[in-house]
């Protein structure tokens, strides 16, 4: 689907939530040296996130144009492991960004800057009325008021706990989908002895994305052991989180994990190994639905360095196998992604809660978020519009992406919840990268991760 020739159906609509927003958002942010933040309708104003991709971010500030054309929204993209060194001091300064996104943990969450945004409380009621926390979903309004103050608008939810594989690649060497850990093993002699990797993973930087991996295995070990541990209810050393270490170092040594992880970053080495068909699989999220959609793997591709012109990726999202070995099922574990956060001291401080709210709590900005696939909406009662989406291959694809979208309607464990710290998820970090690259025991990391607990 592309934003600029959204269906005439919709001119209606836009039209009166331009009104309703502009009238709502004019005057309601707060300031910190900002002016009066200027009109709500029309200004330059800065976006600074780690997502969403490029050509995404275009789209969707495309589809707000058709709204407020006097709006200028420039986006930067930060890498992920650079985007809280870099967000500091720009905040600091009198020339930060006017929107930037923040996470509902970890060391760009919501708790560690919202100190720089303007509450968005009182512009949020008046666009969804004094009921609007009904209106959202709720595990982004906790993440994102701080202090009884709303500095951020949710914008994008997602999942994790499953991997994506190339089915092109299982197709051309006969494999099957792993289910156990037996069949993992199996499947990636066949994928070695084709020159390929198999499963790869980047342990370099603190991003994070082991954590999910190690989220899923301990799963496996024992469900809800990993969600028990964020709500204090279970100690990070216990038995499970051992035989989960031990099963991430087994994991190597067979031949699932790709060795080297410890000196690769998930993005962008992972994430273009994978799109260049240098591995089958990998462990993303449901974000990893956009390259499903063939404007989106073909920026994706480039990007990746693979020539135009070839054959398309088609990728499909799978359950992780039961590496425990005890008949455990897959699970998808949620949380809020991002949020905006509009610079208290933005001098365009109510064109970027226009933008902000927009994106996040508008029918409009959420069905422009959601047709890109790389984020669940946050909105309640929005989802993708398959018909009007190009997938590299509808009948295989399609089915797949909706029963994906659907099970995210139940109620999951929390990914990282408002518990799992930057500390603590470098803990895990930590013990994960020893696992693969050190002869520390399983006992000795878990206890390692316990300590850190303890002391935060």
């Amino acid at each position: 689907m592309r934003f600029s020739s959204l269906p005439m159906r919709r001119a209606a609509a836009f039209a009166a939530t331009t009104a309703l927003l502009v009238a709502g958002l004019t005057g309601c942010s707060s300031a910190s040296g900002g002016g009066d933040g200027g009109p709500a309708d029309s200004g330059d104003i800065t976006w600074w996130s780690w997502t969403p991709d490029n050509n995404v971010a275009e789209s969707e500030i495309a589809a707000f144009n058709k709204q407020y054309p006097d709006i200028k929204v420039t986006y930067r993209k930060v890498p992920i492991d650079n985007y809280a060194a870099l967000l500091r001091p720009a905040l600091a300064s009198n020339d930060g960004p006017d929107v930037f996104s923040v996470n509902a943990t970890g060391s760009f969450s919501a708790q560690t800057f919202g100190s720089y945004a303007a509450d968005l409380t009182p512009a949020v009621e008046e666009l969804l009325g004094a009921d609007w926390e009904s209106k959202v979903f709720a595990g982004g309004t906790d993440a994102f008021t701080i202090d009884d103050r709303l500095v951020a608008a949710q914008w994008a939810r997602v999942g994790a706990g499953l991997m994506w594989i190339n089915k092109d690649t299982f197709d051309q060497y006969d494999v099957e989908v792993p289910t156990t850990y037996d069949e993992w093993v199996a499947a990636c002699k066949v994928f070695r002895s084709k020159g390929l990797g198999c499963f790869r993973e980047g342990l370099a930087g603190s991003a994070g994305f082991i954590v999910d991996t190690m989220h899923s295995i301990v799963d496996s070990v024992e469900p809800g052991l990993w969600a028990n541990a964020l709500a204090g209810k279970a100690k990070w050393d216990d038995p499970g989180f051992v035989e989960a270490f031990g099963i991430l170092r087994k994991m190597q040594d067979d031949g699932i994990l790709d060795k080297g992880s410890v000196g690769i970053q998930q993005y962008p080495d992972v994430n273009n190994a994978f799109l260049s068909g240098k591995v089958p699989m990998v462990q993303m999220g449901t974000w990893y639905s956009q390259y499903s959609i063939v404007k989106n793997l073909d920026a994706a591709l480039e990007g990746a360095g693979v020539a135009p012109g070839g054959d398309r990726l088609v990728s499909l999202p799978v359950a992780f196998p039961d590496v425990a070995g005890k008949g455990n099922p897959s699970t998808v574990f949620s949380d809020v992604d991002a949020g905006n956060s509009v610079n208290a001291k933005s001098k365009n401080r109510n064109a970027a809660t226009t933008f902000a709210l927009w994106l996040g709590t508008t029918k409009a900005g959420q069905e422009a978020v959601v047709s890109n696939l790389d984020a669940v909406a946050t909105l309640k009662g929005v989802a993708p519009d398959f018909d009007s989406i190009e997938l590299v291959d509808e009948q295989v694809q399609r089915p797949a992406l909706e029963q994906l979208a659907g099970s995210l309607d139940a109620k999951l464990d929390p990914r990282y919840g408002t518990t799992l710290t930057a500390e603590l998820s470098q803990a895990v970090i930590d013990a994960s990268q020893a696992m693969v690259n050190s002869s520390k025991s399983p006992e000795d990391a878990a206890k390692d991760v316990q300590s850190v607990a303890d002391a935060g």
